[in-house]
């Protein structure tokens, strides 16, 4: 687990001086798919103090969107989005890896871990209570997306490549094929209750500072 999630200045432009090699920062956006990326070029724009309509975004082998390397590599940063909300995880010296879901009944989780979970996930929320059981498929799809987007290779790679540890249990990385669990952060977002999240990084812990800005981003 990761440092305690603490509060960012509500304009960008005053929290991209707080950011250092000791924080993550979380925005949380509203989001309208008419918008596309717009929410998150005008958030990565107010960190580099540029306009958005100046930014360029590459992708990676594997999809992951990047700043074009005019605009320097020491910032990196990663988005999910859910419904009308978004979140954007900003951070120097780490890829971060996030992911949100909307809270909504689920009645295919079972189905849905079987075939994509490690079998130990897949055992763990059989066990809980229907009423219980939704919220914990959430947490673990979050969890193995954010840590997968954070490795870089995306849910393409095998959501079953990796453990996490089922509610009740605090949220943990257990096992993760090729990698050092010890070497990773994961924390889970508590940014809305309509809304599951998780942030993930390869490094030391760090804290986690986040914002809420429902409004257009000027």
């Amino acid at each position: 687990m990761s440092g305690m999630t603490d509060t960012l200045p509500p304009l960008p432009a005053a929290a991209a001086a707080q950011l250092d090699d000791q924080t993550v920062h979380v925005w949380h956006l509203g989001y309208r798919r008419a918008l596309g990326r717009l929410p998150l070029l005008r958030i990565l724009a107010a960190y580099l103090g540029v306009d958005a309509d100046e930014l360029q975004l590459t992708q990676d082998a594997h999809g992951r969107p990047r700043l074009d390397p005019r605009h320097g590599t020491a910032l990196d940063f990663n988005w999910s989005h859910s419904g009308d909300h978004a979140l954007v995880a900003i951070a120097r010296g780490i890829a971060p890896g996030v992911d949100v879901e909307r809270r909504r009944a689920r009645p295919r989780a079972l189905a849905l871990a079987r075939r994509f979970f490690d079998a130990a996930e897949t055992a763990a929320l059989a066990a809980l209570p229907v009423g219980a059981r939704d919220d914990a498929f959430l947490t673990l799809w979050t969890a193995k997306e954010a840590l997968l987007k954070a490795h870089g290779r995306g849910i393409g790679y095998g959501l079953q490549r990796l453990r996490v540890a089922a509610p009740p249990q605090p949220l943990q990385l257990l096992r993760f094929d090729g990698e050092d669990v010890g070497a990773w952060q994961l924390q889970r977002l508590d940014l809305a209750p309509e809304l599951v999240a998780a942030l993930a990084w390869r490094g030391s812990p760090r804290k986690v500072r986040a914002a809420t800005l429902l409004a257009d981003i000027e």
